[in-house]
């Protein structure tokens, strides 16, 4: 299976890639977390998206707030899938990296999650990597299933003690 890169533009986002590295736990994806700086470490970041593919990577996940060139720079080197989450930290509360992430050029896609969207990101990874990977795809499956019985269990609880 290919596997899924996490990159940080700060520290200050590890909060966000918990959230991240949670959902990868549960569905078995391995992954490798970096901190990479699209402004203070330009060239890492440019051969770290110009490698991944090499390096078995299948999805490239980048979290930044503030200008949040980080994706976009990832997506300039690499054609692999990147997957762009918006940090909230700025007095524009996270607009201002959601605009960053989402405004790329024709020919430099970057797919975005909700600003502080980690767990979706790796979601969308894994479904991603699901698309070549029959394990994978049954646990979504059995994810997805188990999120639906939670919710019908919700719905009965609710039903039971408000129903009339």
């Amino acid at each position: 299976m290919k596997k899924a890169a996490i990159i940080l533009g700060s520290d200050s986002d590890l909060h966000i890639a918990e959230k991240t590295i949670g959902v990868f736990r549960k569905i078995g994806v391995e992954f490798e977390v970096n901190i990479i700086s699209a402004h203070r470490t330009p060239e890492k970041a440019r051969e770290f998206s110009m490698n991944a593919r090499k390096n078995n990577f299948g999805v490239i996940i980048a979290i930044a707030g503030k200008s949040a060139a980080l994706a976009g720079v990832l997506a300039a080197h690499s054609r692999l899938p990147i997957i762009g989450v918006p940090v909230k930290g700025s007095d524009l509360g996270g607009l201002d990296a959601l605009l960053s992430t989402v405004q790329m050029p024709p020919g430099v896609p970057v797919a975005c999650v909700a600003i502080d969207g980690g767990e979706n990101a790796a979601w969308l990874a894994g479904r991603i990597l699901a698309v070549n990977d029959e394990a994978l795809a049954a646990k979504l499956d059995d994810e997805a299933s188990m999120m639906a019985e939670k919710v019908e269990q919700k719905n009965h609880d609710i039903h039971e003690k408000y129903s009339q």
